[in-house]
């Protein structure tokens, strides 16, 4: 990616904008992730079963996979502010349209609206992000702006779900329509006309698509977001199965699973840049943990013991979603714009996939069962991420002396 016109210092309205920019990206996940929180007041709201709601995330995952995709080919020149406030409109009448159905169908086709500018929004926002800042502060920027992705990951499910029990499911989607006409109003005064030109087009798709060490982040990605995602999905069942657990405590272990989640977004961001590998495998090493002892230990578990789990997965999940994130612009260098995108769409993806997976262990199985394939399959991702290289390997150019 070349950018024309890059500032050489950082302002006040530049800070903002980042912020502005991690508010959106927060509404747009949590959105994703709303029904997470809320399977069984919805569920109950419009005559449903809690796996057919589930379905609804794996449903916004697979369209926003396709979108971003859609988005890498024939977006990427597309001036970035305008198209950010096209994205936040359409997001926000998803959520209205979503606030206001009557039937399961309905629904669904509220997601498919919000999916559409989900997919696009992701893939670009990195690089809207990079052209706004001097070249000294791009971490800074890109580890705000995807700070607003993982807290939504953790933070944005115990949000809805406390919403859902004390107002009702409907007005967590209210809540998020809000946010959006808040992100549209800071994106329309602070954000920057950005004049970039992106690698876009097939041929770019192509090229990172032929990148030996990119296939291997997709697929480690794939396979730890997958496995998370199918017991993240039914965390909310899960928690009604515990006889510790009163119904009204529940929001508040969940707050606590986002709580953690912002801790571990800011320890990550402390150590990420030099200890990417380690922060990730790590990471998915103790998700991997709590989830077989989840699975393991039944409906008997003390509170005391819930709480622990929950906050150290929250946590740890911080470092899978900002390590691959990272590792994802570490290595594309000029192709950051179409393997973000493709990233969104492996991550996306396994969202749907890991919520179908959920769907059909907890149908066929039982949750125990869920958490137990779940634990293991996460834990097994880090043998992918032990081949991954830290860093970009380089060819110096060297002369040779002559022989004598």
């Amino acid at each position: 990616m070349t950018i024309e016109n890059t500032p050489q210092t950082m302002t006040l309205r530049s800070w903002l904008a980042l912020f502005i920019l991690a508010l959106s990206t927060f509404t747009i996940v949590t959105t994703e992730l709303a029904p997470v929180g809320l399977l069984t007041p919805i569920a109950e709201g419009l005559n449903a079963s809690e796996s057919a709601v589930g379905m609804t995330v794996s449903l916004y995952a697979w369209v926003g996979a396709l979108s971003a995709l859609f988005a890498s080919v024939f977006l990427g020149n597309v001036a970035k502010k305008r198209l950010l406030l096209t994205l936040t409109i359409v997001l926000f009448l998803s959520n209205v349209f979503a606030a206001t159905v009557n039937t399961y169908s309905m629904l669904l086709a509220a997601r498919i609206i919000g999916a559409l500018a989900h997919g696009a929004f992701w893939a670009m926002i990195g690089a809207a992000a990079v052209a706004m800042v001097p070249a000294k502060y791009v971490g800074a920027a890109t580890s705000i702006v995807f700070g607003g992705v993982s807290a939504a990951s953790v933070f944005g499910v115990p949000v809805s779900n406390f919403i859902g029990i004390h107002f009702g499911w409907r007005q967590a989607f209210w809540l998020m329509a809000v946010l959006s006409v808040i992100a549209f109003i800071g994106i329309t005064i602070l954000i920057p006309q950005i004049n970039s030109k992106s690698s876009i087009g097939f041929a770019a798709l192509k090229s990172v698509f032929k990148s030996s060490t990119l296939w291997k982040i997709y697929s480690a990605t794939l396979l730890a977001v997958t496995a998370h995602f199918a017991a993240f999905t039914y965390i909310e069942p899960w928690l009604n199965t515990q006889a510790a657990l009163g119904k009204s405590i529940i929001p508040m272990v969940l707050f606590f699973y986002g709580i953690a989640g912002l801790v571990g977004n800011f320890l990550t961001g402390l150590v990420i840049d030099k200890y990417l590998k380690p922060t990730v495998s790590i990471s998915v090493l103790l998700i991997g943990a709590v989830l077989l002892f989840l699975g393991l230990s039944g409906s008997t578990l003390s509170g005391t013991a819930v709480f622990a789990s929950i906050i150290i997965w929250g946590v740890a999940i911080s470092g899978i979603f900002v390590g691959f994130q990272t590792w994802v612009l570490r290595m594309a260098e000029d192709k950051v714009f179409p393997a973000s995108a493709v990233y969104v769409s492996f991550f996306n993806t396994a969202i749907g996939v890991g919520a179908s997976v959920g769907a059909w262990i907890v149908s066929a199985y039982s949750l125990p069962m869920l958490y137990r394939v779940a634990g293991t399959a996460i834990a097994l991702s880090v043998l992918l991420v032990a081949v991954i290289p830290a860093k970009v390997k380089r060819v110096e150019n060297t002369v040779l002396a002559p022989r004598h």
